[in-house]
Parts: structure tokens; sequence; C-alpha cells
């Protein structure tokens, strides 16, 4: 595989280095650990750059495109998907972008409300087409305690699993659309215990709901959740039991589902590319202020932002070689503002300006999910390479104006 440094060289920093090889294994090898009849949805969230979302689409199993935006459905569409391949996702979806996502072929939906539903159908009317709609269940208890939990608590995702019954007749009423079935996502970077115990829950709760409800289940997607490091070193989680007992609970609850009733997927972004990426950034500056030493860099919270620079998902931890004593220091970007900082007094090597540090594990919420336009900064580069060959390189250009000003409001006065 080419250096890091002679990328470096060639395209300059921040660069993020995306390793193909590396998303292809990941995809393979959440797909063994998955029964042979499932689906599985890459979330565009996690990294949509479509030379990505394209790989993922290859191989002898292909993943499906799960979508949440117009833009996550332009880099689907860039990369080889066709609308029938996606699954529409999100609790506030408009008219104006359901229109296009109809109009380019979508018609699967997850839907997390009564209007939502009947936006949905308005549009799906208006275009002459059915669209199914899977109802995304809160559901009001959960299995697994750990993990970060996205169900059993107010949300605008989803309907509360207690009140679905009370609203079906509403929902079976509304024009242009079909119901298709259930989603949920009940929690995030799961251990392969807490993960199975939630997908037995998920199952078992989708079973009763559909027998109660006499909804029709012809499709089922029992989220996702699977675990990987995010800007640290370490490895993708294993799951060497969940085939089987994922085979084991369908069986009891959705006997018939090996023949395709209901369509079981899974979905997942973090873990199909966080390894794939590497984030080298190079050092400006290192000081000494009041003892304490801060090494600044020329990538950001605007180039890894941790979730839009929330800071929930740091410190990052940088590449150290395996005979280097790392030394506490600061390691902060280059923008005009504290709050700057990408890990507080974490081991880094001696370095001096001009240095390369790397941050693994850094293929899922990078640019996208920064502040990539605070400070008017360049976007990082983003390189492609499979083995010793790069297969592109490209940067998010967002500083292009584009004008769109209707004629009745054009003025004589230059911008």
């Amino acid at each position: 595989m080419i250096s890091h440094a002679e990328l470096a060289a060639e395209f300059g920093t921040p660069l993020y280095v995306y390793d193909l090889d590396e998303l292809a294994a990941a995809r393979d090898e959440l797909f063994a650990a998955l029964p042979e009849e499932f689906e599985l949805f890459y979330a565009l969230k996690a990294n949509p750059h479509p030379g990505i979302v394209r790989e993922l689409r290859t191989g002898a199993r292909s993943c499906r495109a799960e979508i949440s935006s117009t833009g996550e459905l332009t880099a689907a569409l860039a990369a080889g998907f066709t609308g029938a391949d996606c699954l529409y996702t999100g609790p506030g979806k408009t008219a104006g972008e359901l229109a296009e996502a109809i109009g380019h072929g979508v018609r699967l939906f997850s839907t997390d409300s009564v209007t939502d539903v009947r936006r949905v159908g308005a549009v799906a009317t208006a275009h002459g087409v059915v669209a199914d709609c899977l109802l995304r269940v809160n559901s009001v208890t959960a299995s697994a305690a750990t993990s970060i939990r996205m169900t059993g608590v107010p949300s605008q995702f989803g309907f509360d699993s207690e009140t679905l019954i009370e609203l079906l007749p509403a929902l079976r009423e509304v024009p242009g659309t079909r119901l298709a079935g259930m989603h949920f996502f009940p929690l995030s970077n799961a251990d392969e215990a807490s993960l199975i115990g939630e997908f037995q829950h998920t199952i078992a709760t989708a079973a009763e709901l559909a027998a109660a409800a006499e909804l029709p289940l012809r499709y089922l997607d029992i989220g996702g959740g699977f675990a990987a490091p995010y800007g640290v070193p370490g490895e993708r989680g294993a799951y060497p039991t969940l085939r089987g007992e994922l085979a084991v609970a369908l069986d009891k609850y959705l006997p018939s589902w090996r023949a395709g009733r209901p369509q079981i997927a899974c979905e997942s972004g973090r873990f199909l590319v966080g390894a794939s990426g590497t984030l080298v950034t190079q050092v400006s500056n290192v000081k000494i202020s009041r003892g304490r030493k801060f090494v600044i860099a020329d990538a950001g919270i605007n180039t890894f932002g941790g979730m839009s620079g929330l800071g929930r998902l740091l410190p990052v931890a940088v590449g150290l070689a395996p005979d280097s004593r790392g030394e506490q220091a600061s390691l902060v970007g280059p923008l005009c503002t504290p709050g700057d900082v990408l890990g507080r007094h974490i081991a880094l090597p001696p370095v001096e300006p001009g240095d390369l540090l790397s941050v693994p594990n850094t293929g899922a919420y990078g640019p996208t999910a920064s502040l990539l336009m605070f400070l008017g900064r360049p976007a990082p580069m983003e390189v492609l390479v499979r083995g010793d060959r790069v297969v592109s390189a490209s940067r998010i250009d967002y500083r292009r104006v584009e004008h769109v000003l209707p004629a009745k409001f054009e003025s004589t006065e230059g911008i």
C-alpha cells in the first residue's frame, strides 16, 4: 500500500485515506455474520463519498442504500444505485424532498408519525404511484442495558409501540401508501451479547405487534448497532454466534422468514466504513503554555469534528510506532477558537513542525460530520486507494456560490 507520507506529499494535508480493500473486507465480514436471507443497508450518513458507496454496492453480496436526505440520494445515484435500491428514513421529510425521491424511483420509506405517512402518501398520489411505508417502532421496553440506547425513551424517531395499534386505522386510510412492515433501530455500537439480546427482543416485539394489530409484515428492518472504534486504534466488533442466534429467534417468532415472509434486513454505517479510513495531519507548531504542551495540527474540528464538533466521541488517539514512548500533550487544530481540540492530555510521539500524525479508524463520520464550513478553511482531501494504486482524489468544494435568485427579485445592484 502507498505510504501516507507519499500521499501527503502528493495531495497535501489534512488528508483522508480510504482503503477500499479494507472496506470490502468489512462488507464481506458483516454479510458472513448474518443469515444468507438477510438484506443489508449501508447508512450513507456514515460516509456518503460516492467511491465508498460504489464499493459497498459491489461484491458477491452487495448492500442497499439507507438515505435520509436528497443529498444522500444524489450520492447513492452517483454510485450506481437506483431509487428502488434505497430506503428513505428520517423524521422530518418535506414534501419537496419526497417529490425528488419519488421522482427518482424511491418507493420504500421508514416513517415516524401519522403526519409523515400522510405526507409520503400525498406526494406518491401526486406522482400516480404507491409508496411502501415501514412503521419505525420506538419500543417501550428494551433488552440491552449497555451501548447507546436508541429506543424506550421519548423521541422524534418512530411510533411509540404502546400507541401504535390505536393509530393504525388512520394509517391504513392514507391514499398513496401501503403499510409494508416495521423498522427498528434500538441501539448503537454494541457488543455481540447486547446486540443478540436486542435483536431477539426486536423480533419478538415485531411479531407480537403484527399479530395484535393485524399488520401486514412483508418487510422487517431490525436495525444495526455493529461496533467499530472511532478515531482510536482497535478492531471491529466480532459476531461469531450472531448468525445462528438470529436464525433461532426468527424460526421461533416468524417461521416463514426463510421464504421471504417477511424479508429481513439489517443496516450498518460505522462498522462497514470506519476501519477503512485514516486521517493524516501535519504538525504546524508545538508550544508550551504554563507547563502544558500543545501540538497544533492542520486538522481540527472542521476536519474531524466528532459528530459536528459536539465532542461526544473524542478524544482521538494517534498512531505511535511500536518502540515509541508517548508523551502527554493536547492535540489541537488550527481554528481561531479554544474549542478546536481533538484530544486533551493524550499520548503523542515527540514531534516537530512539519511532522505527520495519523488518526486511525476515521472512515466514518469524517468531513461531512464535521464543522466543515467553520472559518472558511478548505475541506480536506479524500483519497481512495486499493493496494498500491490511487483510485481517486477529491475535495468537497463548499465555497462555490450558486446564485439562484428568481427573476422577480433581480436587482441592478451588483453583489
